[in-house]
């Protein structure tokens, strides 16, 4: 009888079911698990199933019954995946779950700055359309997606799917090389793409060469109309120095989806902008669709079936 022990059910929302997998166990739910309680909850687990709680060495240390952490995410950069691979244990992370609601989440998000959506919500709200001179005002720069440059960092299933949707919209669609990273055919340097770009959008993975990619530097070189969008993972950007952009009109606006951490303290760079008329932030949710939770809920279970029958999958600590 083998024991799984969920210890952040509630990261998964409503309206989302988690089938039973089909060997003999013992489920323990725990909706949502604090640092200082992770040790205790994973007594006596043979398959944790986490999301973003920190699994570090400390942790697998005093879970010596652990085998498996089934990963309701692709990004794993919670897990020790090095001392996860020194003990053996399998880290298995789902994928292809978000190519639609990402995607449409960072489109919606382009549509509202480029339109200007925020900003003239923001003054009818005030009462600005009732003092207008005429039937309508223009106080927010409004401009069309088609003809403009859309630049992409990262090249994976969701940045395609970014690119199909902008093509759509008649954009010029190009892909970056990374920061500081080598020529890649049919790629742009980074450098080329952020000076010509109107829309930055940022769908790579968090890793020690990604941690801060968008700095005060880079920012200063994008143009002064353009937009920058983050849907992957908070680190990518140097939040200090994307609130002095905003503040000094070197971008035109920014919207972001992810923070570090998460949620981001009331003191957070990013919550002195709340009334920026060129600033978004949504609260992590750009994966949620109700369609695409249920879809990582099915391949956490797919993945742990998988393990039992001896045919790990997304192994992400296999060296």
């Amino acid at each position: 009888m083998k024991t799984i022990v969920c210890i952040e059910r509630a990261s998964l929302g409503p309206g989302v079911s988690l089938r039973a997998p089909r060997f003999a166990h013992v489920w323990r739910d725990h909706d949502r698990t604090p640092p200082a309680d992770i040790v205790a909850r994973l007594a006596g687990a043979e398959i944790a199933v986490v999301n973003k709680v920190p699994i570090g060495e400390d942790v697998l240390a005093r879970s010596p019954d652990l085998r498996m952490i089934a990963v309701a995410a692709t990004g794993t950069d919670n897990v020790d995946l090095v001392a996860c691979r020194r003990r053996g244990i399998v880290v298995s992370n789902v994928r292809g779950y978000a190519t639609t609601t990402v995607p449409e989440h960072t489109f919606a998000l382009i549509l509202a700055l480029r339109r200007g959506v925020v900003g003239y919500a923001q003054s009818v709200q005030r009462g600005d359309w009732q003092k207008a001179a005429q039937f309508c005002y223009f106080d927010f720069p409004i401009s069309d997606l088609r003809g403009s440059r859309l630049g992409i960092v990262g090249g994976g299933a969701i940045g395609a799917s970014v690119a199909s949707i902008g093509r759509a919209f008649g954009m010029d669609v190009v892909f970056s090389t990374q920061r500081g990273g080598p020529e890649r055919s049919h790629y742009i340097p980074f450098e080329a793409v952020i000076e010509t770009a109107d829309v930055l959008t940022l769908h790579c993975p968090l890793t020690p060469a990604t941690r801060g990619m968008i700095d005060r530097h880079v920012l200063r070189r994008m143009k002064p109309g353009a937009i920058l969008i983050n849907t992957a993972r908070g680190g990518l950007i140097v939040d200090e120095d994307l609130v002095e952009a905003l503040r000094g009109n070197w971008i035109a606006g920014a919207a972001i989806d992810v923070t570090t951490p998460e949620p981001p303290p009331a003191d957070h760079p990013f919550m002195s902008l709340a009334d920026h008329p060129g600033f978004i932030l949504t609260p992590h949710v750009a994966w949620a669709s109700v369609q695409a939770r249920q879809a990582v809920a099915d391949q956490v279970i797919d993945n742990i079936d998988a393990f039992i029958a001896g045919a790990p999958r997304n192994d992400v600590a296999k060296a």
